[in-house]
């Protein structure tokens, strides 16, 4: 069996968090994003994105994780600044510093239920936890069942709060998913 690891991304990876993120989208979100935005995953500016991102520091960190010598996922995290107008979840509040957002987890299809989402976020917890967060936050497709089920078993859970983005062709309505940093993960 090949040993499965998380690490800090480098530069070097950001070709397959790109390829990971935009792959993965075209399979889970085709029905809720259209193809022209799917088609800018691709794109040099995202690759750019990705680059200032893998190199931001300051709070903001991006991992990858691997099985064997295959990049099979990635997860972006940072403190997460309250959202202004934002109704507070159920218990805690929104305070700065206590917060991180995971705006990005992602695992290829074909590497999903051999723990990699798992690992990929209670290594980005434990980093976040390190620099001060005890909350999480995540933002998921409201009918991407299959990531809302994931953050279930993390403890985490909608806390009422509801967006909707501009897709271009129409609107993407997300959950906001939260829960303890300090982690449940079987």
């Amino acid at each position: 069996m090949a040993t499965a690891t998380v690490h800090r991304a480098t530069p070097a990876d950001v070709d397959e968090i790109v390829r990971i993120q935009s792959g993965t989208w075209e399979a889970a979100y085709a029905t809720l994003v259209p193809a022209e935005a799917l088609a800018q995953l691709r794109s040099e500016e995202a690759h750019k994105a990705w680059a200032a991102a893998v190199e931001a520091g300051h709070g903001h960190q991006v991992l990858v994780a691997t099985e064997g010598e295959w990049t099979v996922g990635f997860c972006a995290a940072a403190i997460a600044t309250p959202p202004e107008g934002a109704a507070p979840p159920t218990g805690p509040t929104l305070e700065p510093g206590a917060w991180a957002e995971i705006s990005a987890l992602l695992v290829e299809p074909r590497w999903g239920r051999r723990g990699h989402g798992g690992r990929l976020l209670a290594t980005a917890a434990a980093s976040l936890r390190d620099a001060g967060a005890v909350y999480g936050l995540a933002w998921v497709p409201e009918a991407d069942e299959a990531s809302r089920r994931f953050y279930a078993h993390a403890g985490w859970e909608p806390d009422g709060t509801v967006r909707v983005l501009d897709t271009g062709a129409g609107e993407l309505r997300e959950v906001r998913i939260t829960g303890s940093l300090d982690l449940r993960l079987t």
